[in-house]
């Protein structure tokens, strides 16, 4: 049209239903932005900006940000901005499966990553196998898969893709080993206490509910291990005693599993007691006659005592009249013994060593335990598949509950974890990308839809 000024090289760009769009307060946008004028391509250049703003903040906080930038978009024109980028029509040649919660324990769902490109392929809509199968069918040109120990996963790439090459995660092979040994120190605790009761005076032996006071966690673990137990005795199924109880799976499978001494110690550990790792100084101080309540106090609170007068009154009135529990031995707890397993020996402190040692000392099938624990992190850290076997038929071969099934887990998917111990491949790109799933969960508030947000997972940061 005759007497419309054409476009000036360096101005700011605009869009259909604005007049002229203020200059951006950015020297390095401004500049772009002049490039991209005279190329004539300003439009494009700055949709791109605010694709890139919804994508990483979404609507808004991208909008937010506009503002401060001088960029144009609300947050609905924002959200627009964000399309579900197309399915290939062949599948990566390495595929990396893995699951993320829509809803923690509730619902979930399942990303393909390509790993040598290290980008997001496809988000499904929950985790069967019949869902992957189903996508893997209709997009050959698979040929490694690298995925957790998850059946469904497997039985879906054996059905679709029997051709491809099944990878066990490494990083999901050493956390449900080193459950496997946690739950292990667990069921050996009676050890390591008659160990540390060797040291203390001798006393009545009192059994482990008597030697806890009456406290709401500790009714709750006497009452959950009667109830579990009498439902187990008279044969209900494991999911029927979680819908009567209305308990998590894996909190019903442990009071079935786990000895009654071991949950009251469990119990006992998560009390708050502040006194109890001073009851072996108050002992000591009541052995050589100092009774008096106020001195005892103040010289714990010069020790680190939080708690009240009370609480040591009481505790001085029951020894006076031999009431008294007996202090609890100090023994590290199952986590902090798996962790001086787990971890390599350079990487532990003289004190660490040392209390291994000592809990070696107590109880030799912890000993085992470690030893296995060392060759198992030998055979992953160094890539030794080859050594798999003889490693598998050693842990079948110990009186270890949890550690020989581990073992036979492991002899059920003996080829991908093989394959995981010796290939180069690993789930290390998927984890990533499922930690950013988290992160833009959280900052939706939990409020996206599923098409929605898995245009944000999918759109190239």
């Amino acid at each position: 049209m005759a007497g419309t000024p054409g476009p000036v090289a360096g101005a700011p760009p605009r869009l259909r239903g604005q007049r002229r769009l203020p200059e951006p307060l950015d020297p390095r946008l401004r500049q772009r932005g002049a490039e991209a004028a005279a190329r004539g391509g300003s439009h494009k250049l700055l949709r791109s900006w605010l694709r890139a703003t919804a994508a990483e903040l979404g609507g808004r906080a991208g909008a937010r940000l506009g503002r401060k930038l001088s960029l144009p978009g609300g947050s609905m024109r924002l959200l627009r901005l964000i399309h579900t980028p197309a399915v290939p029509e062949r599948a990566p040649r390495v595929l990396g499966v893995d699951e993320f919660a829509f809803r923690r324990g509730v619902r979930y769902g399942t990303i393909l990553v390509d790993i040598e490109s290290r980008r997001p392929v496809v988000v499904l809509s929950d985790r069967t196998s019949d869902t992957l199968a189903g996508w893997l069918h209709d997009r050959p040109g698979v040929e490694v898969v690298c995925r957790n120990r998850a059946s469904a996963y497997a039985r879906a790439v054996k059905e679709a893709a029997p051709q491809a090459i099944e990878v066990a995660d490494r990083r999901h092979l050493l956390r449900s080993f080193s459950l496997a040994v946690e739950k292990t120190c667990h069921e050996h605790r009676p050890c390591l206490q008659k160990y540390a009761e060797r040291a203390q005076r001798a006393g009545p032996r009192m059994s482990a509910q008597e030697a806890l006071p009456p406290t709401l966690i500790v009714d709750r673990v006497v009452w959950r291990h009667e109830e579990i137990d009498r439902m187990v005795d008279v044969g209900y199924p494991l999911s029927e005693i979680v819908r009567r109880l209305g308990l998590d799976r894996k909190t019903v499978r442990r009071y079935r599993d786990t000895s009654f001494d071991v949950l009251l110690a469990s119990a006992r550990d998560r009390r708050n007691v502040p006194l109890d790792r001073f009851k072996p100084y108050l002992q000591a101080e009541f052995a050589v006659g100092k009774t008096v309540a106020t001195e005892l106090y103040q010289q714990i609170r010069e020790r680190g005592f939080r708690g009240g007068y009370s609480t040591l009154s009481r505790y001085v009135g029951t020894r006076r009249d031999g009431t008294a529990v007996p202090a609890p031995a100090p023994i590290p707890a199952p986590r902090t013994i798996t962790g001086w397993i787990m971890r390599p020996r350079e990487n532990l402190s003289p004190r660490e060593t040392h209390a291994l040692e000592q809990v070696r000392l107590a109880c030799p099938d912890i000993t085992n335990t470690r030893n296995l624990a060392r060759a198992f992190a030998d055979l992953v850290r160094h890539r030794r598949g080859h050594l798999l076997g003889e490693w598998i038929r050693q842990a079948e071969g110990r009186d270890l509950r949890s550690i020989r099934s581990f073992a036979g887990f492991l002899r059920q998917d003996i080829d991908a974890v093989t394959a995981g111990l010796t290939l180069s491949y690993s789930s290390g790109v998927v984890e990533g990308h499922d930690c950013r799933i988290k992160l833009l969960k959280r900052s939706m508030h939990g409020l996206a839809s599923f098409t929605f947000l898995g245009a944000r997972i999918l759109t190239p940061p």
